[in-house]
């Protein structure tokens, strides 16, 4: 995906794209390929496909849940997707970013600070034990590429707030996972409101993001350690 489709094809979700953003985003492919050869942040270099497999994919959640003034929190965001090409779009929203290895936060806090983004954290911790002091303080909770569903929930609703969302964006085999994991998300409050399965332009990759609604508060007993999540998923 070249820069003109990149454009085109969000032009045609209602996304118009600005030459700030723009910039923003040809600053983000540099410095991610430029740290990555530092640390293992992607397998994923080529322009073109950054732009479509990381840029386009992450602004996708934005396709049927259009964002304003959400606190947004993204658990395990890696080199900061979805949530920091969705802060570019976005500039209203409040990111908090969560990962478990230092050496990304220290990346993501010198794009933070080379994109001039304003109202964004990034925090090196568990996303269970970052649970522990934030239960039920974000409208939206997002992850991207984590672990699979059934693992996933429980990690992520803990931190929604009653009335928001938790928008998994997941491959191929999302529908897949949600069978497995549809009566841990209602255990711990969840229910799925609606599923968005599509390809990504150009090729026949799958893509499936769930959006799942929060309409009661999570169970204090949850999350548990992650080892007992991976262990036995709900």
């Amino acid at each position: 995906m070249d820069i003109q489709a990149f454009i085109d094809a969000l032009k045609a979700q209602g996304i118009e794209l600005t030459s700030r953003m723009l910039e923003q985003f040809e600053l983000y492919y540099t410095l991610l390929v430029e740290w990555n050869e530092k640390m293992n942040l992607t397998h994923i270099t080529q322009k073109q496909d950054v732009y479509l497999k990381h840029f386009y994919d992450s602004l996708t959640l934005a396709f049927d849940h259009p964002l304003s003034h959400e606190h947004l929190m993204d658990i395990g965001a890696g080199a900061g997707f979805p949530s920091i090409p969705l802060k570019i779009v976005y500039p209203d929203i409040r990111v908090t970013i969560v990962d478990s290895l230092n050496k990304r936060i220290t990346f993501l806090n010198h794009l933070i600070d080379a994109l001039a983004l304003e109202q964004v954290e990034a925090v090196a911790a568990r996303a269970e034990a970052y649970a522990a002091g934030h239960r039920e303080q974000a409208d939206i909770v997002t992850a991207r590429a984590v672990a699979r569903l059934q693992i996933l929930d429980e990690l992520c609703l803990p931190l929604v707030k009653p009335g928001g969302w938790f928008i998994a964006l997941k491959g191929s085999q999302g529908e897949v996972e949600w069978q497995e994991a549809c009566h841990g998300v209602q255990k711990l409050g969840g229910r799925l409101e609606h599923m968005h399965a599509f390809t990504l332009p150009g090729t026949e990759e799958k893509r499936v993001n769930l959006y799942i609604y929060k309409e009661k508060a999570t169970p204090k007993a949850y999350p548990r350690l992650f080892a007992k999540i991976k262990k036995n998923p709900l």
